[in-house]
């Protein structure tokens, strides 16, 4: 069972509040303005009746109705002073709080990310958190707190203020406010949870509606719409079911609160009407009474809610600042070495060992490996055999756990990761790409790109021809993903943008695996030029690529087990010859 939230962890957000002491001091100007002028109200009212009414004395009324428009002129300002500036701390603490949040986000190393997703707190639930429980805090700081302090200020007037009025009557009304809203919060609270789990219903269904959707093509390839006509409407049943009983206890809750409230007003005012025919107090003071009486409940109901607000807040409070208080695996030492300029790209394993957290099996072993500068290098070997963990050594995702790698003789861990990754170009196996344009992404890697370069880069990788046909060429917005474009479009948009980066070192993670094989003798054929010079390590299963390494390096169980040339490879290593006739056998008897 999970623990409640710990409220003090609210008091670790005030820091991002002490730029905006000023609008804070007026803020609470403002609401003890108010405050004021609603207890001002009552004895408005009580002059109002006592001095005017019964005594029948037109001038003392119309004084009084005067005063009291003036108190309440009073508090429409002050009470939209406070509205204003306190939503405005609300959403300025919000939006500080997103953006440190993201800040730090971009400094966590992926590992953290993959971790966090094997614990159910991927991506998509950190975006959550970016959001929703932002919004939960900017909810409490620009209103509820406000609220609180302005029914603590006026319940504390309430009380003070019966008390002088009418002692004996005070203790009965301090008596009975507890009995009339503790039954309507017991309500409150099971409605609250009640809609929580009735949007928790709601949400499941749109979550199921829209991975159905998107996977509409599998859905009716494998003709499973009854099936999930069904699946949907059990949801949607179990939906309804859920509301109807939070509106039947909703309906509880109104009545239940209508009669209580009368109940105890009923009760005051047949106590309090005794007590005026008897002469013990005037009517004027027993409608002063009244009112300060449904004040000091209302403040009582409310501050009962803004407990609720505050337990929720804590809840997204810790959420958040888990986030913030997560430590950089990967991060620069205090004085980094500056890259050498200009950069060989000359790279050595020294007895590398590496094992992904939570995982017995080392993704690469005692790995002892030379690449010279300029060399072209092609790991090949079964998935899960540490190609891919070696790039994200190289780029510094990772640390190896054993061993040093260097660059130029430094070790990387003595370099800021940004600015070695600034001197690397990466292509993926699955590119990715971003909402925007064909040219926002192309600058990815070099923001000051010009429109000749972008051109250039498309060219080299082949993808002039299909950008110039889209409707706006390189200012044509890709969607998110870039799903307006096929597979084999967006890894040579891909391929573009590592090329304009210019890089020193690059790293290619099968990086014509999605094109056809049209694109892809094209496309290699600009890979060779564009490798010429630039130390290249390149994921591969195309025999094309293979062929034109300067060296393969076969990888079996995070073990280098063999390397070489293609040729001899063959000859020498049973484990490259069978992934040979598994992968390129077809092409080989082609050739």
């Amino acid at each position: 069972m999970t623990s409640r939230p710990d409220p003090t962890v609210l008091l670790r957000l005030l820091a991002l509040l002490a730029p905006y002491r000023a609008r804070l001091a007026i803020a609470a100007l403002a609401l003890l303005a108010a405050s004021a002028s609603v207890l001002l109200l009552g004895q408005g009212l009580r002059l109002v009746i006592d001095q005017g009414f019964l005594a029948e004395n037109a001038t003392r009324l119309n004084q009084t109705l005067a005063l009291m428009l003036l108190v309440v002129s009073v508090l429409a300002a002050a009470s939209a002073l406070r509205y204003y500036l306190v939503s405005w701390i609300g959403e300025r603490l919000a939006a500080d709080l997103r953006c440190r949040v993201y800040d730090h986000l971009l400094d966590l190393e992926p590992a953290f990310f993959e971790s966090a997703a094997h614990r159910d707190r991927g991506p998509a639930e950190i975006a959550s958190r970016l959001t929703t429980d932002t919004s939960v805090l900017q909810t409490l700081f620009g209103s509820s707190i406000s609220l609180a302090l302005r029914n603590l200020v006026m319940l504390l007037g309430a009380v003070a203020l019966m008390l002088v009025t009418q002692p004996w009557l005070s203790a009965l009304v301090l008596i009975g406010i507890p009995v009339t809203v503790l039954p309507i919060l017991w309500f409150g609270r099971r409605v609250r949870r009640l809609s929580r789990h009735s949007q928790d219903r709601v949400a499941e269904l749109g979550r199921y509606a829209s991975e159905t959707l998107a996977g509409i093509r599998t859905v009716q390839a494998f003709t499973h719409e009854d099936i999930d006509r069904h699946h949907y409407e059990e949801r949607v049943e179990q939906a309804f079911a859920t509301a109807v009983v939070r509106t039947r206890q909703r309906a509880w809750l109104t009545g239940a609160s209508m009669l209580a409230v009368f109940a105890a007003v009923g009760l005051m005012l047949w106590q309090g009407g005794q007590a005026v025919l008897a002469g013990e107090m005037s009517a004027g003071e027993l409608s002063a009474f009244v009112f300060y009486a449904v004040l000091a409940a209302g403040a009582v109901a409310t501050l009962a809610e803004v407990a609720g607000d505050v337990q929720r807040a804590a809840g997204a409070a810790e959420r958040l600042l888990e986030l913030l208080d997560a430590e950089p695996g990967i991060r620069p030492p205090d004085e980094p070495t500056p890259l050498p300029s200009p950069l060989r790209g000359e790279i050595r394993l020294e007895s590398v060992s590496f094992a992904y957290p939570g995982r017995n099996a080392p993704a690469l072993e005692a790995l002892d490996l030379w690449i010279r500068p300029g060399e072209r290098i092609a790991l090949v070997g079964p998935s899960g055999a540490g190609k891919s963990t070696l790039l994200g050594l190289l780029l510094r995702f990772h640390d190896p756990d054993r061993g040093r790698i260097t660059l130029d003789d430094i070790d990387l861990c003595e370099f800021d990761p940004r600015q070695l990754r600034a001197r690397m170009g990466l292509v993926a196996q699955e590119p990715v790409l971003f909402t925007g344009t064909v040219a926002d992404n192309l600058r990815y890697g070099k923001p000051d790109a010009t429109l000749d370069e972008l051109r250039a880069a498309v060219r080299d990788a082949n993808a002039l021809g299909f950008v110039e046909t889209l409707p706006h060429g390189f200012d044509t917005p890709l969607g998110p993903g870039g799903v307006q474009l096929s597979g084999g479009q967006r890894q040579r948009l891909a391929i573009a943008r590592a090329l304009l980066k210019n890089p020193r070192i690059l790293l290619l993670d099968e990086a014509t695996s999605a094109l056809d094989a049209e694109s892809e003798r094209l496309v290699q054929q600009a890979l060779d030029r564009l490798m010429a010079g630039r130390t290249s390590l390149v994921i591969a299963h195309r025999l094309a690529t293979v062929t034109a390494a300067d060296r393969l390096l076969v990888f079996d169980e995070g073990q280098l087990v063999a390397a070489g040339r293609h040729l001899d490879l063959l000859e020498t290593s049973p484990l490259y010859r069978h992934l040979a006739n598994l992968q390129f056998g077809r092409h080989r008897e082609e050739a």
